[in-house]
């Protein structure tokens, strides 16, 4: 399936987005090699230098525990993001007998969000704990489900249809520009804590246990809430006291890891820079210029400003026409809905099998040249729709093949999306940028859903097969910004090339 990316997974709903380890110190990959998630104290060493994000004080030990905690945190919060969101919240609005207009706003409630995630960028940064931020962030925000819980089991008779569908939409926009403020400041914990040399692979595989929790549970609970002993409505209600559960467990996990100080993680940040470089830079105010007219540094930052000129063209051309590929296959084409809902299981089975690949790779060579090169197979995707129909063939062979294609390029668009992103953004500065990156992606995925959905009703244009072509032009044109990017430590293409070759020599 062709979806947007997700934010990374892990106390914030993410996507991706946007997580999963236990107590096993090792995974296996789709080609049965054994992959460490706690690599051995020979292999795990705290960045150095311009590298470290953490107190070079913490044990190494230390810093497995949290990366354990880390996984595990991901793994209920994606069970609880699961239930309050996507299609078990979707199918209970539709229970609800809520109106398209209602049914759209779940979708576009999120995005408009992430224009507060600068706020919380701002109040992060002045704070002196992550994990307490956090917690008093994302605690609170998961409760506010509680309120639906009890009025979905406790006070049935006195909330009528109409009613829940305004209380739910209500929770979740509380919920969701609550969690923004998190958002942030949660990503620069993580980028703190995981060595710039491990990232690709420790989150291909955090993603990955995301991506099969999500794959086991959200079939299990729509069991769960269709065979339940009253209605649907009523299974709901007790699927979400489960999520719940959930939610909070996930926050237990965050008391074992290391916590971060951002005002030391600065300071430490500044020091190392200083040290490290005494000539003059270019973030020295001109002459004649007070300090406090300095623009901000994101603003300064020419090569993070071509990274959001492409963050912000890719979000917009792949939600031009990402809500609508379900709607094709259901409305246009009439499909069945178990039909759908197989071809999207094998969506989510090629993404899980995918991410440790591309993860690996990531680590090898560059997030960027990654991104470059799976997103012209990413954007001529749309196009591969042209050609299908009702016919046998399309049904059973190219329908599925689409959907495989799409899962298994989708994860290193996800996974390298995250992760490019720790390698733009200065330490100093990380919570802002993240921010500010998540606020253009939510407002450029918020226009491009709106724009699509007006498009596809002009039917003498071609409409959705008309609006899928033009997604895949745009989305090849948000791609040429990101040629002028710089990664730190990054490959070029041709670098890239060069290891996967090796590789397979190798094998």
């Amino acid at each position: 399936m062709d979806l947007a990316p997700a934010k990374l997974s892990s106390t914030s709903d993410i996507p991706l987005a946007n997580p999963t380890e236990g107590n096993v110190s090792v995974a296996v990959t789709p080609t049965g090699e054994e992959l460490c998630i706690a690599p051995p104290e020979e292999q795990l060493r705290l960045p150095e230098s311009p590298e470290s994000n953490v107190s070079p004080t913490v044990s190494k030990e230390a810093i497995r525990t949290s990366l354990r905690a880390s996984t595990l945190d991901g793994v209920f919060a994606t069970i609880f993001s699961n239930i309050a969101g996507g299609v078990l919240l979707s199918n209970f609005l539709v229970e609800l007998n809520a109106s398209p207009v209602e049914v759209g706003m779940l979708s576009s409630i999120p995005m408009v969000a992430n224009l507060l995630q600068p706020l919380g960028a701002y109040l992060a940064d002045r704070s002196h704990s992550r994990h307490w931020y956090c917690l008093w962030i994302y605690g609170p925000s998961r409760l506010f489900w509680l309120v639906l819980i009890l009025a979905i089991l406790l006070f049935p008779h006195q909330f009528t249809p109409d009613r829940l569908v305004k209380l739910t939409l209500a929770i979740v926009l509380a919920s969701h520009f609550l969690g923004a403020l998190g958002s942030a400041s949660w990503l620069s914990w993580l980028a703190a804590l995981v060595p710039r040399r491990l990232r690709g692979r420790y989150f291909g595989i955090r993603n990955s246990a995301a991506s099969l929790t999500n794959l086991i549970s959200v079939p299990i609970f729509g069991v769960i809430i269709s065979n339940w002993r009253g209605d649907a409505i009523q299974g709901y209600g007790a699927v979400l006291a489960l999520g719940l559960f959930a939610g909070i467990v996930s926050l237990g996990f965050q008391y074992f890891m290391v916590d971060v100080d951002p005002q030391v993680q600065k300071a430490t940040a500044l020091k190392s820079e200083s040290v490290q470089s005494s000539a003059p830079t270019t973030d020295t105010p001109p002459s004649g210029m007070a300090s406090s007219d300095v623009p901000p540094a994101w603003f300064q930052d020419y090569n993070f400003l071509r990274f959001l000129l492409y963050f912000g063209g890719w979000m917009f051309a792949v939600n031009l026409s990402a809500p609508f590929f379900n709607l094709y296959l259901l409305d246009n084409l009439n499909l069945d809905v178990s039909l759908v809902t197989l071809y999207n299981s094998l969506s989510a089975g090629a993404n899980l099998l995918m991410l440790i690949v591309w993860g690996r790779l990531a680590d090898r060579s560059s997030n960027r040249s990654i991104l470059i090169v799976v997103g012209i197979a990413v954007a001529l995707t749309p196009v591969l729709w042209l050609g299908t129909g009702t016919d046998s063939l399309s049904i059973w062979l190219w329908l599925p093949l689409l959907h495989i294609l799409g899962g298994g390029t989708w994860a290193a668009i996800d996974l390298c999306s995250n992760n490019i992103q720790l390698g733009v953004a200065p330490v100093y500065h990380q919570a802002t940028y993240f921010a500010i990156a998540a606020a253009i992606a939510g407002v450029s995925g918020a226009l491009g859903t709106t724009v699509g959905g007006y498009l596809a009703e002009f039917t003498d244009y071609g409409g959705l097969l008309g609006l899928f072509a033009l997604s895949s032009v745009l989305r090849l044109i948000a791609l040429l910004p990101l040629i002028f990017v710089h990664e730190q430590r990054g490959q070029t293409l041709r670098q890239m090339t060069r290891i996967l070759f090796s590789a397979q020599t190798e094998e």
